[in-house]
């Protein structure tokens, strides 16, 4: 473990891109962030809470990852990974303590050049990762009859493909890394040695997968597995955040009601005595796990506080939502509802991550832990995003009636297979249905993003979507994902406060009609990861992946506007339309 400061990063990064168990380059040398039970304890002021998602993880609240004012005080520890290096000299291959270097920059003191940390790492579904197997790869899992069997790793230079990297030992064998990083390409040459150097050399499991081979820095070896809450009525207000302040005391005195009498809670506040009691108390009930909230129930709570006016009442509420004034909708769009969400705010904790595939909702056997088995902490990091956001909801009415649709049900059925082949081949059920009304929520939520991107002033990596898709609900918001200043800049409700919302909802719909990868994007029938989206590519309606609750996943803007041979499918296109009115 580094016990100096190498480098930095933004305290979100260290919940959605280089979370516990990711890789971080830092110069020329590589480095894997360590679990949360190693980090260090950095004071009670940077704990934050927000109670609904305390009860749902099972914590007792969540802690800010390190900043850098803190002088080194409670840096994020982190580990040297992987442990292989080379030499861009000559090219030897071998584990970095068996080049002298402990500490620091690693060297090769021959040629008095920095080594380079391996390129390839193997890993499996379950979490684990290790260093890529080049000795069983050069001896195709056998260790030969030689005696001497020091590595060497060579690039030819003739391209950048894998054929042209060669791995050989001196005892004779050479083999190209060609094929190394296909799926099943180490079966009966590696078995997953269910290494976990996050939480220590001693913390390996039993795991009976085979491992697959990756490159160092590519996406699939580390996913973020974030959950998040909005704070909403009556988490959001006053009561509860001055409750918030003395929460260390409260939670624990047998006392209550004479305790904030002694503290003057009350005192000069618009809210007395009793009301605050109460507060706490419910509070209590959620943290002893007697109000019990699912995802599921999260949603919809702040579905239906999305749906409600919560005016401005005073200057430190984390919720007002309030619908527009004045605000034509354009009737063909099929906009039920919208409402201006001119402050929010969000926890977002990471509770655990991935490797290979991307965490999907009731994915708990793949989840790899950010702790010790043995050293449970009663915290998660995560971070609160303070920003703004646009609610919509689409008429229930229309939307039941399309989703019906023979022609709809067929467009969707291949992700829906996709979607429950993934799970089948885990050995598990689908944790639930692919409708319609999701990829249709999910398209929309893409193409307005993209299109308030060109407009509010907001990067689209600054926006994020969070969909409410049930049976009773057909609601996206669009808000903020940034946790800095830019969380505010109030471009967001301007879409709906200059009364261009209908036009610019319009402009997104034509925006993604056309597809520079047109006709093969609109016609394709399968695509993306495990032949989840349809028509759906970068060029169209993919964002980036901290935009999206589904990883670019579940996506077909031909279910928006319709395509050539099937125009009546698109639930915005006129066809549509025509058919819902007759």
């Amino acid at each position: 473990m580094s016990r100096n400061s190498i480098g930095g990063v933004r305290r979100a990064q260290l919940i959605t891109t280089y979370g516990v168990g990711s890789l971080i380059a830092v110069e020329s040398n590589s480095y894997m962030i360590a679990g949360i039970d190693r980090w260090s304890d950095y004071g009670d002021e940077h704990i934050i809470h927000e109670p609904r998602l305390q009860q749902q993880l099972r914590v007792r609240g969540f802690r800010l990852p390190p900043a850098s004012q803190y002088e080194g005080r409670g840096d994020v520890p982190v580990i040297r990974f992987p442990i292989w290096h080379s030499c861009p000299e000559s090219g030897t291959l071998k584990e970095h303590w068996k080049w002298g270097n402990h500490r620091g920059t690693a060297k090769c003191k021959v040629h008095d050049r920095e080594l380079v940390p391996s390129r390839f790492v193997v890993c499996c579904g379950n979490g684990h990762i290790d260093d890529f197997p080049y000795f069983r790869w050069v001896h195709a899992g056998s260790p030969g009859t030689g005696t001497e069997h020091e590595m060497t790793i060579e690039a030819t230079g003739r391209s950048a493909a894998l054929r042209d990297i060669v791995i050989a030992c001196k005892c004779g064998k050479r083999v190209s890394m060609e094929g190394a990083l296909g799926k099943g390409a180490l079966k009966g040459i590696a078995r997953c040695t269910g290494q976990r150097p996050w939480l220590g050399s001693d913390q390996t499991q039993e795991c009976d997968e085979i491992p697959r081979g990756m490159q160092r820095g590519a996406s699939g070896v580390w996913f973020s597995a974030v959950r998040s809450a909005l704070s909403i009525p009556p988490w959001s207000e006053a009561i509860h955040k001055l409750i918030e302040k003395h929460w260390k005391t409260l939670s624990k005195t047998r006392h209550l009601r004479d305790t904030v009498e002694d503290l003057e809670l009350a005192k000069g506040k618009p809210f007395g005595i009793d009301e605050i009691v109460g507060a706490v108390e419910q509070r209590r009930r959620i943290e002893a796990g007697l109000e019990d909230y699912s995802e599921a129930d999260l949603k919809a709570q702040e579905y239906q506080a999305l749906a409600n006016t919560t005016p401005e009442i005073s200057g430190d509420q984390d919720f007002v939502c309030v619908p527009p004034d004045n605000l034509e909708l354009d009737p063909t769009l099929a906009v039920d509802q919208v409402m201006r969400v001119k402050r929010l705010r969000e926890v977002r904790a990471l509770e655990a991550f991935t490797r290979i595939e991307s965490p999907t909702p009731g994915d708990g056997k793949r989840l790899a832990s950010l702790h010790r088995d043995d050293d449970r902490p009663d915290w998660l990091p995560a971070i609160e995003v303070i920003g703004e956001g646009v609610f919509l909801t689409l008429d229930q009415r229309r939307l039941a009636e399309w989703e019906q649709r023979p022609e709809v049900i067929d467009r969707i059925a291949p992700l829906g297979e996709g979607y429950r082949q993934r799970f089948l081949s885990r050995g598990t059920e689908p944790d639930r249905w692919i409708t319609p009304r999701l990829v249709l929520i999910h398209t929309l939520a893409h193409a307005i993003i993209n299109e308030w991107s060109l407009d509010s002033g907001y990067p689209a990596a600054s926006l994020r979507e969070r969909l409410y898709v049930s049976d009773t609900m057909a609601g996206l918001l669009i808000y903020t994902a940034t946790s800095d200043s830019a969380g505010s800049l109030g471009g967001i409700v301007a879409q709906v406060e200059s009364g261009d919302l209908s036009a610019s909802i319009h402009r997104a719909l034509n925006r993604i009609s056309w597809c520079s990868a047109d006709p093969l994007c609109i016609e394709t029938q399968v695509s993306g990861v495990d032949n989840l989206n349809r028509a759906a590519c970068h060029a169209c309606v993919l964002l980036p992946e901290t935009s999206c609750e589904e990883y670019n996943t579940l996506l077909d803007r031909g279910i928006l506007i319709g395509t050539h041979e099937e125009p009546q499918v698109g639930f915005f296109s006129s066809k549509a339309a025509d058919l819902t009115a007759s």
